[in-house]
């Protein structure tokens, strides 16, 4: 059991106890929009970093060929643009991205037969191409990369406040923070991929679901999914949840069942090599053409790959620990009786094991990739955890029991 510290013996014990109460009871009384402020402070950071220090990373080729492929039907032109865009662009990056001496990077730089193979696994991300062939013909390419992405950070900075603001939560919106920090927020909003775009649609139809708003639900989840197609597996196991403990969601059912159609349209479309041959791709080894590409399924090769996706994981990214804590989070407040109602819950469920799913579909380590599952569920705590607080508040200064703790 908890019991009031000692009191202050001394002069200076006195003043830094008084100090630390005046300081707990400013904050009490304004902790909502220091919150706000604080939050929207990183929110405009971030977008200001995003915007004067991108990431020059090598799928911006793909995806600026992908934007214009129908004004360069020829590959060899179509490769010869997104080069030329990006070394205009990226000029100081550019060695980087086409010279790393003789190996893939260097291959595609010199031949567009084999670079316009690859086009497949990035064309089925067709929103965010589609975006950015529309934003080229006002601005130029790269600078359309960069703007989408701060615009991507102001619109999931705006949708996590309102989120906060619903639940009369603001005063935690610097714990919001600090969580996006530990997912790597900075390194999502400054590299220019899909992935803050999807990340920021997918919140704000998380929020809609929580909010019983079905149609906003299922038109947000839907773009979310055409702007990363690999969401669908979140999608899936969303439906069987709500399906399962007959939770009348038609909002979600509905953006799953458009999702799963439009899954198979535009993987036919996109003329996507597949989900073995674009893993071995990804977490095996570089092929370099993907043109007829089918090696055969290897449940030694799948393994190796998971393990060591796992352990880079483990080692270098930031998911696990963020998924963990989060699981930790809610079985705590649970124990201490600040449960979520069953709307909520089934949702939490389901962003955990959407993140166990798409690993386990696709082993591969980058936080990025499970960006979208990271933050919602602490913003789905935020009513219990103010709930927790209120408590506290109410009970003053008398000892707080632990459960688990003797008399």
């Amino acid at each position: 059991m908890l019991s009031k510290s000692p009191a202050p013996q001394n002069t200076l014990d006195r003043l830094t106890a008084a100090a630390l109460a005046w300081g707990e009871g400013t904050y009490a009384r304004w902790a909502a929009p220091i919150g706000a402020i604080a939050f929207s402070l990183y929110i405009l950071l971030t977008a200001f970093t995003a915007w004067t220090m991108p990431d020059a990373n090598w799928d911006m080729l793909p995806y600026l060929a992908i934007a214009e492929e129908g004004a360069y039907p020829d590959a060899q032109a179509l490769h010869d643009y997104a080069y030329r865009t990006v070394q205009a662009g990226v000029s100081a990056d550019y060695k980087a991205l086409t010279d790393d001496g003789g190996g893939f990077r260097s291959h595609m730089a010199q031949n567009a037969a084999d670079f316009h193979s690859l086009l497949g696994m990035y064309r089925i991300k067709f929103l965010y191409a589609e975006i950015l062939s529309t934003m080229s013909s006002v601005m130029s390419p790269v600078e359309a990369m960069r703007v989408l992405q701060v615009v991507s950070v102001l619109l999931f900075g705006m949708i996590t406040l309102l989120w906060l603001r619903t639940e009369g939560a603001l005063a935690l919106a610097p714990v919001a923070g600090a969580v996006l920090i530990m997912a790597d927020f900075g390194d999502a909003a400054r590299a220019s991929t899909p992935d803050l775009l999807c990340s920021a649609l997918f919140l704000g139809g998380l929020l809609a679901y929580v909010r019983g708003r079905e149609a906003a639900t299922a038109v947000l989840l839907f773009l979310a999914f055409m702007a990363r197609p690999d969401n669908i597996v979140f999608l899936a196991i969303f439906a069987v949840l709500l399906l399962v403990f007959r939770q009348r969601a038609w909002g979600a059912l509905a953006g799953f069942a458009a999702s799963f159609v439009a899954y198979f349209a535009i993987s036919h479309w996109a003329q996507h090599p597949g989900w073995w041959p674009h893993l071995w791709f990804s977490s095996i080894e570089q092929h370099y053409n993907m043109d007829g590409f089918e090696p055969p399924f290897s449940v030694g090769a799948y393994l190796k790959a998971f393990a060591a996706s796992f352990i880079r994981a483990i080692s270098i990214n930031s998911w696990v620990g963020v998924s963990v804590l989060a699981l930790a989070a809610w079985f705590a407040l649970g124990r201490a009786g600040f449960r979520l109602d069953r709307r909520a819950g089934i949702l939490l469920a389901a962003l955990v094991l959407g993140v166990l799913a798409k690993f386990t579909v696709f082993p591969i380590h980058d936080t990025r990739i499970y960006f979208p599952n990271l933050l919602p569920p602490y913003l789905l705590l935020v009513g219990p955890i103010m709930a927790l607080w209120a408590s506290a508040s109410l009970n003053g200064r008398r000892p707080i029991a632990i459960p688990g703790d003797k008399p």
